[in-house]
């Protein structure tokens, strides 16, 4: 039976902005307010996604939250009357509440979940634990939806396990902050856990700028759900210098794949013992020092967010974001990385621009998930990309996204009419059922 590796890409909404919400991530901060351009978000996406599919690789959707988030506004305030009352109250006052509500964040889907494949779990299925992200507000308030829409594409619990967001005693951000190693997708993994606070610990090294996003307590959890083998499962503290740098997520500072680890060598604190078990075990550690390339300018580059994927004939190619080209520096390490003893052999680059400008390179935009002949079957096959999909999915961009967006626009109800007009055409024209609330 074959392994394959799907990513799940997130598919950009129709309130894509710049509202500057993210503490800690330089981009969002430096672009706060700028006008945004959703269709061409959205399309960057989808470009990314066909280069993957071009390659030979198994690609996967998971669609747009729907924004506003009158639903949870409702919930959360108390608030009644009409969908129209309500944004004309905010777009009047209390605007910065309704930017939380608005966000388009969840389009950043390794933020959406921990995934453990079969291999690596006790009762041989596929374990699935969305993320609560209760470190902001306007992440938080995508759990439920996530969650939700985890159960209806993996919708096979002969091959799914599908656990609850934690309660907010625990601090998870998802598979930003894991990674696996194996030899192959299908083989027993190590899977690598990694956290940049510790609440039961004061004397843990901690961030004095920016706040820490991931438990040891949340990861922990995870593994234990999950029933991964205490011998095949690691946790690795996050450098709280890199978290102050902005590396607010540890895919902003290292990836792995298969029997590759690539990540910067101030990336974890005291990871040098598991490093040398990894290298002796086979894997590939590819360790770029200070020297080369300094944390700001990984920052600023993401560089270290790109994706690393295996290619049918069992190479591997660095999916690079289009900041990291023309750059002399990063140009030399790609170069170094192709020409030695390693499986990456080929790279490419891609604007994901509009992404970029939030802080949301490569990396940030799927979710990985490996998937034997049998699971892939447990799928809604309405979330697998094909050429006809893709078509269809550029087609319906191009007809619903606007050009541009203002920040103050959020409050508009014409937008929000045609944020649901779109979504609700989006699950008939690839008959996805009836997926959103409002729908129901």
């Amino acid at each position: 039976m074959s392994v394959q590796e799907y990513n799940f890409d997130g598919l950009i909404g129709p309130t894509h902005n710049f509202s500057g919400l993210a503490l800690g991530n330089i981009a969002s901060a430096k672009n706060r307010f700028l006008i945004s351009h959703p269709k061409k978000a959205a399309l960057q996406g989808l470009a990314k996604m066909k280069l993957l599919m071009d390659l030979g690789l198994k690609q996967g959707f998971i669609p747009p939250h729907e924004r506003p988030h009158l639903a949870a506004l409702r919930r959360d305030l108390g608030l009644k009357g009409s969908d129209h009352q309500i944004l004309a109250k905010f777009r009047q006052r209390n605007f910065d509440t309704l930017r939380k509500y608005s966000s388009a964040s969840a389009m950043w889907v390794a933020n959406t979940a921990t995934v453990s494949p079969s291999s690596d779990t006790a009762d041989g299925r596929v374990h699935i634990t969305p993320a609560n992200l209760v470190s902001l507000k306007h992440r938080a308030i995508e759990a439920n939806e996530s969650t939700a829409f985890l159960k209806y594409i993996f919708r096979d619990n002969k091959f799914f396990a599908h656990h609850p967001p934690f309660e907010n005693k625990y601090f998870d951000e998802g598979a930003a902050n894991h990674m696996r190693l194996s030899m192959e997708h299908g083989d027993k993994g190590l899977e690598l856990f990694i956290y940049g606070k510790e609440t039961s610990k004061k004397k843990i090294l901690a961030p004095k700028k920016y706040p820490a996003r991931q438990s040891r307590e949340a990861s922990v959890a995870i593994a234990t759900l999950h029933q991964l083998d205490p011998d095949q499962t690691a946790f690795l503290q996050q450098n709280p210098l890199v978290i102050d740098a902005g590396v607010f997520h540890n895919d902003v500072i290292a990836v792995s794949n298969e029997d590759v680890l690539f990540f910067h060598e101030k990336a974890f604190v005291n990871a040098e013992e598991i490093i040398k078990k990894l290298s002796d075990r086979g894997i590939y550690c590819l360790k770029v020092p200070n020297h080369k390339l300094t944390i700001k300018e990984a920052v600023q580059s993401y560089f270290f967010n790109s994706q690393i994927v295996t290619l049918p004939l069992g190479k591997m190619a660095l999916i690079l974001p289009k900041e990291c080209q023309d750059k002399g520096k990063i140009e030399v390490l790609i170069r170094e990385i192709i020409a030695h003893d390693n499986p990456i052999s080929q790279f490419y680059f891609v604007d994901l621009a509009e992404s970029m400008k939030n802080g949301g390179g490569p990396a940030c935009l799927r979710l990985r998930v490996v998937l034997n002949d049998e699971e892939a079957k447990g799928v809604h096959p309405g979330f697998i990309l094909n050429n006809n999909f893709l078509a269809i999915l550029e087609k319906w961009i191009k007809k619903h996204y606007r050009d541009t967006l203002n920040i103050r626009d959020l409050a508009d109800h014409e937008l929000f009419q045609e944020s649901r007009t779109a979504l609700d055409e989006l699950t008939q024209l690839l008959g996805l059922g009836s997926i959103y609330s409002f729908q129901k």
